[in-house]
């Protein structure tokens, strides 16, 4: 699927002067899909990658979901730079689960001439689960990023997906908060018959509009995105036992709101340290596993 690109990236439109895109090792790509065998278990039966984007194999470390795979998705390529292209296309067959995240937080190097993008794909067909809580992304000095999810999803699948945004390195020098050019955030979700769900669209270009300002991210660093598709009798109960709430002390607050079409909820924390909210993340999507497949989420490992 080809997306057409959006007007607030035209500007970004020069050729990098080091490497153009379409370079090789600029244009990473990579594709999984997950099923049951025979056995019950979910397996990550096919992949396709291109570096820098790539992934080793399928681990079984979740104590709780001894038999859904979980799948770390690495970068050989270190930062994305200037003219980076990635596309993911993830796909969970019927009654297949699958946990994903990345290796360490996504970091946008410095852009002169071009932007960096991200195009995922993920396709949940009937009954399967997902939890996909990728690090945080850090956005440097200059940078302009392009990221655009696009989901199909079966009425009894459930999708846990989150996104973290940094303000950029915080504690770097004198510190880049929000020095970045522009980020541009799109996700929509849709049924396989074409039946759109839902779409949401956020661009921060902080030069014009300063996210530091009150009614947007006024003292806090950290955005946390975290979209839940799943059916709404799960939905309810989810909402029910999940509250907003502000915690000056610890500089923390989160919201939760539900989607169109009774698709799922939306949750958004914003936070001043990356630590908490990753933890409160972790916490929500606990809450949906409980309610999905009867089992919390396990304790994030110590070096994570």
């Amino acid at each position: 699927m080809n997306l057409a690109l959006p007007k607030e990236m035209i500007p970004y439109m020069a050729q990098p002067k080091a490497m153009p895109v379409g370079t090789p090792g600029k244009t990473g790509y990579l594709r999984l899909g997950f099923e049951l065998d025979a056995e019950g278990r979910s397996i990550l039966r096919d992949w396709e990658r291109h570096a820098p984007l790539i992934v080793q194999q399928a681990l079984y470390f979740d104590e709780e979901l001894p038999l859904m795979p979980c799948v770390y998705i690495l970068s050989s390529g270190g930062p994305n730079v200037d003219g980076d292209r990635y596309k993911q296309h993830i796909t969970l067959r019927p009654g297949a689960m699958a946990h994903l995240s990345t290796g360490a937080a996504t970091k946008l190097a410095e852009m002169r001439y071009n932007f960096s993008s991200m195009d995922q794909y993920l396709d949940l067909e009937e009954d399967s689960y997902l939890e996909y809580l990728p690090e945080p992304t850090i956005p440097c000095r200059h940078t302009r990023f392009l990221s655009r999810t696009s989901i199909r999803i079966a009425p009894s699948a459930t999708l846990f997906y989150s996104e973290i945004y940094m303000s950029g390195r915080k504690y770097f020098d004198r510190g880049e908060r929000f020095l970045y050019d522009i980020l541009s955030v799109t996700t929509r979700a849709e049924r396989f018959d074409a039946r759109p769900l839902f779409r949401e669209k956020f661009v921060i270009r902080p030069a014009d509009l300063s996210p530091e300002s009150l009614g947007a991210m006024n003292g806090y660093d950290v955005f946390a995105n975290v979209i839940v598709l799943t059916p709404r009798t799960h939905a309810d109960r989810i909402w029910e036992t999940t509250r907003p709430f502000l915690d000056t002390g610890q500089g923390l607050q989160a919201g939760i709101s539900r989607l169109p079409n009774d698709c799922g909820l939306i949750y958004k924390v914003l936070g001043r340290e990356t630590g908490p909210v990753k933890k409160l993340v972790r916490a929500f999507c606990s809450a949906v596993r409980l309610e999905v497949k009867h089992k919390p989420l396990p304790e994030e490992f110590p070096w994570r």
